[in-house]
C-alpha cells in the first residue's frame, strides 16, 4: 500500500500503476504525469474509462487542463 499524501488514505498499488498506464495509453505526456498525483491519476483514469474509445485523447488533454497539469492551447 502506498499512503496518498493529498487524502491522506491508503491507495492499492495495483491501482495506481493501471490508472498511469491508461493515462500513458492517451496521450498523457509522461513529464506532466509525474507531477499529476496519484488521487488524480486514479480520478482521471476512471474518467477516460467512461468515455467513448474516439473521444479518449481529447478528454484526457482537457482533464489535464482543468486539473491546472498543462496550460490550454
Amino acid at each position: 500500500m502506498v499512503h496518498s499524501a493529498k487524502k491522506g488514505g491508503l491507495v492499492n498499488d495495483s491501482v495506481a500503476v493501471d490508472a498511469k498506464r491508461i493515462l500513458l495509453r492517451y496521450g498523457a505526456p509522461i513529464g506532466i504525469l509525474d507531477e499529476v498525483s496519484e488521487d488524480d491519476r486514479i480520478k482521471f483514469a476512471r474518467l477516460i474509462a467512461r468515455t467513448s474509445l474516439p473521444e479518449r485523447e481529447v478528454r484526457l488533454r482537457e482533464l489535464l487542463k482543468e486539473g491546472g497539469y498543462v496550460e490550454g492551447e
